[in-house]
């Protein structure tokens, strides 16, 4: 007796190949898409620390200055941190409540960001109380 033989499909049809291929394709996207956005936030979270170190070090040379000898100046941070600059800006300051600024109070704001990238910038004001001379 002659037994037939069916002969079954074993294996994947392209159909179902081409699903899996998508999904694997969609899936990869989206993981290195957040390994990219990982690496930017890791890069903006060490600019920020870095920054406000640096701008806290700055303001405190600053803030020891004699008054009469402040001005509007900008600089680097040296070998130390390289590609760091600083500007800082130094003025009457404009208080609220007055008409008119006040020559009493000096406002200096100091800017710190990266040379190349000024996209990343962290800004620190401080208002110093200047006695006048009697």
């Amino acid at each position: 007796m002659w037994k037939s033989k069916t002969h079954e499909a074993s294996g994947f049809t392209l159909l179902e190949v081409m699903i899996a291929t998508a999904i694997l394709a969609i899936a990869l996207v989206a993981a290195l898409g957040s390994q990219s956005q990982s690496v930017s936030l890791a890069s903006e979270a060490r600019f920020s620390t870095t920054a406000a170190f640096l701008a806290q070090k700055k303001m405190a040379e600053l803030e020891a200055e004699d008054v009469d000898g402040l001005t509007s100046d900008t600089g680097d941070f040296g070998e130390d941190f390289p590609g760091y600059r600083w500007e800082s800006e130094v003025g009457d300051a404009k208080l609220e409540g007055l008409e008119k600024s006040s020559d009493d109070v000096k406002k200096i704001r100091l800017t710190v960001y990266q040379a190349e990238d000024e996209a990343y910038q962290y800004r620190l004001n401080l208002y110093r109380f200047v006695p006048k001379a009697d």
